[in-house]
Parts: structure tokens; sequence; C-alpha cells
């Protein structure tokens, strides 16, 4: 018989009277849930947790903000509760913030990829919080994409050249790590002098190789499914070059495509090549927002062939060394403008964590995509299921 798995809100939640003093800061979107899909906020609450602030990630408090784009400050309607955005004037809570709070609880929907940007703010809470002396909760939560160690891809982080809001520190691309475990190693070894407290998910295993349906709402507008969250690590890698990854369609960083892409050709040469589990199948369409807005676009619809075999970080490597093989005069780095980085330069290297990573493809050059065994040495002593 399968024992349902319980999140960290679920355990918090029982409690309650223990905090009913507090002044409670809480990190969050409606993204988070209890395992039985009520939002974090609203569990709280009811169960008369004192929240007095409420801060939120990229894509704001509704988890349907545009990517990269600015949110504004606003109010938990219901409540009169403000809400302050981390993704505006400034990514890191402020003195003036965390005033007049005792605690702050942090439940994000992390989803294993360095790339995705609530991880990063959960370190500038941490230090926040270490710097003016306020403790943290954390209520873990499954990673939808599995934490199979077996299963963690690289490249590791070149910090010296690569660092920013998209990947600050040295950690996998494809981490196989929860939200809760990756706070408390950054705790052991990054941020000093923080009370950091961690209320771990309930029956949970990482000796299931599949990742579980354990996004129950979608974590952005751009990861509506489980699928989208597995293929990111490795099709949001397009977002540096001049290609649609599926952003602006029903089904993004499950296809992608550009103008210039013969699909039929592009299929088949990717099938070939089946070392990573992923079938393609050619296809047209034509994205309403995001790269190529508005044109037709020729490329790859993305399915799981072999599960033992799924590697979406190394195939999307693959995907753009075979564009630039065939298509290299249209090859070129895409600027890609966010708030944490408005000129959009050399987003691919922050993405992969490889300085110069484009020229190094051109070039045929190997990307230094191997873990090294210092990392699951390191993190060992930190992985909590």
């Amino acid at each position: 018989m399968l024992v349902p798995i319980r999140f960290g809100i679920d355990a918090l939640l029982e409690k309650s009277s223990s905090f009913e003093n507090s002044r409670i800061g809480l990190v969050t979107n409606r993204a988070a849930t209890t395992s039985q899909g009520v939002f974090t906020g609203t569990a709280l609450l009811e169960k008369g947790f004192p929240i007095r602030k409420i801060f939120t990630p990229e894509h704001g408090f509704h988890a349907s903000g545009a990517d990269g784009v600015a949110q504004k400050d606003g109010t938990y309607l219901s409540t009169g509760i403000p809400v302050i955005s981390l993704y505006g004037n400034t990514l890191k809570p402020t003195e003036e913030h965390l005033e007049g709070l005792d605690l702050i609880i942090v439940d994000l929907p992390d989803i294993g990829c360095r790339f995705y940007t609530y991880l990063w703010t959960m370190t500038l809470v941490m230090e926040a919080c270490a710097e003016y002396n306020i403790p943290i909760l954390l209520t873990d939560r499954p990673n939808p994409t599995g934490i199979d160690q077996d299963r963690v891809s690289g490249p590791m982080l070149d910090e010296a050249h690569c660092s920013s809001f998209i990947g600050r520190w040295n950690i996998p691309l494809k981490h196989g790590c929860t939200i809760g475990e990756l706070a408390k190693y950054f705790a052991g070894t990054r941020i000093k002098n923080l009370q950091l407290e961690l209320f771990p998910v309930g029956n949970y295993s990482r000796k299931e190789k599949k990742a579980g349906d354990f996004l129950l709402e979608p974590a952005s507008p751009a990861i509506k499914t489980i699928l989208a969250a597995r293929f990111y690590p490795g099709t949001g890698l397009l977002e540096g070059i001049q290609v649609n990854e599926g952003r602006g369609t029903a089904m993004p960083f499950q296809i992608f495509g550009s103008p210039f892409i013969i699909a039929e050709t592009l299929a088949a040469e990717l099938n070939n090549n089946n070392q990573f589990g992923i079938h393609c199948h050619p296809i047209r369409y034509r994205p309403v927002a995001a790269q190529f807005a508005g044109e037709i676009c020729n490329g790859v619809a993305l399915g799981i062939s072999e599960e033992n075999n799924f590697d979406p970080v190394g195939f999307g490597f693959y995907v753009i060394s075979t564009l630039i093989q065939h298509y290299k005069e249209q090859v070129k780095e895409r600027l890609y403008k966010t708030v944490a980085n408005p000129s959009g330069k050399g987003h691919l290297d922050k993405l992969s964590g490889v300085q110069n990573c484009l020229e190094n493809l051109q070039k045929g050059m190997p990307l230094p995509v191997q873990v090294p065994q210092e990392w699951f040495t390191g993190i060992k002593n930190y992985l909590l299921y």
C-alpha cells in the first residue's frame, strides 16, 4: 500500500499553537500548496498563524507574471496583508521590509534546475535574515523532477565568470535536491549565523527513479506540467540562442523551433542519437509571444522514449551543437533581457554556467558537463531523504 507523501507545510500546520505570538513574514506564491492543494498562505492563516507580510519571487504572488518582468508590490486582497515583490526594485529583503517581524517562513516550489530563480530568491532571504538576526522556518516540498543522485547533471557553475541571479553558486545544473536540502547545504557552507529550522517532507525517498506528480499548481507561466519541468533543464538552454523554446505556446519547453530550421531533417538527426531517452517529432507552430512571436517556426516536439536514459541536459547541449552544425550563421547569441540582467547579454553563459559557452560549442569543444565527485561528497551530509 502506497503511503501518501506529506509536504513540509502539512507538518507545520499541526504546530500552529507554537507560533501564535510570532509576527511572521511568509515567502511564497500561489503555486505553493499543501499536499491537498490548499494555498500555503490560506492554510496558515486559517490555522491562526499571524502573517504580517508576504514576500514573492519572480512571476509575483499569483505565479503568473511574464518571465523576467518586474513585479509590483501589492496586497493580499482578502486579508489586507502587504505583498512585497522580491523581483522588482530589489531582489533581497531590506531592513525596512523585515522590521517588526520575528520569523520568516519560506515555502517555494522549486523544480530542481539551477537556473530556476526561486532557489536564489531563497538564498537572498537567507542572507538578509542572517544579517538582521531573524530565524527562518523552511517547509520543504518534493522536487518534481526527482532527487535521484544518479540523475544529477552538470555543468557546474563557473562563479568567477557566470554567477548571476539564475545561478549564484557552484551547484550542478540539474541538482537532484529538494529546496530544503539546498537551504541546509547553503546554511552550512555559505551563510553563517543563520537560524534555520526545516520541516521536511514525509514518506519521501530518493529511491524512486521517476519523478512524482508533485506540481499541483503551475510553478510559473511556462512550467504548467511535470513534462515542462522535466525538459526545462535542457530546452531552457535554448533561451540563450535565436530559437523559440516553446514560450508563447501551450507546450513550453516541450517543443522548440525557429523560422530557419528544416523540421523533418532536424527531427531525423536528433532521433539518430537516442542516448538521451528523448524522441522528436517534426512540428510547425506560431508562438503568440516570446522569441519569433507571430512567425511560423519549424522545429520538433519532444517525448520521453526511454525513462532510464532520460537526460534533458545532455540533450539540450546536443541540440545546440546540432543547430550550429547545420545553421551556423543563424545560431547567434540571444539577448534575453530580465530585471536581473537588463542588457540580456551572456545569457547562455549564465544558464550553462560555462564561460564562452556558445563560442566553445561553435568550435566543437567539449563542455565540462561531468559532475565532480567533490559535489556528491560535499552535499551528502545535507541530504534529508
